[in-house]
């Protein structure tokens, strides 16, 4: 399997366009042949401190974004050459709407299972 996590620093304002538009991001790749999951996350929690983890404290909900708002792509396809050719296809359709929602480039993370 291969993955691609990727990192997204939304502006406070345009929460509601871009997650709608996961949505349907979300639904175009999972209609893909080779894609096997997809899966959006919005950042609502910290962690205190390293103590309070280690304590088994549970973390903090976020009640407020200042300036941006962080969400998480996880995807799992089949392998590198099915994301090579589901992302081409997704930045075709959905780049312009999508940056437009963001304040900076998203930070991708790729590779494959290590178990």
């Amino acid at each position: 399997m291969f993955h691609e996590i990727c990192i997204y620093e939304a502006k406070t304002d345009k929460q509601e366009e871009i997650e709608a538009l996961m949505g349907e991001v979300a639904q175009f790749y999972l209609s893909q042949p080779g894609v096997v999951d997809v899966t959006y996350i919005k950042r609502t929690h910290r962690q205190e401190d390293f103590a309070a983890v280690r304590e088994g404290k549970p973390p903090i909900r976020l009640t407020k974004w200042v300036g941006k708002v962080t969400y998480i792509l996880h995807w799992t396809l089949e392998d590198e050459n099915a994301h090579a050719r589901v992302s081409k296809l997704g930045l075709e359709r959905f780049y312009k709407r999508w940056n437009r929602c963001l304040t900076t480039m998203p930070k991708i993370l790729l590779g494959e299972n290590v178990l």
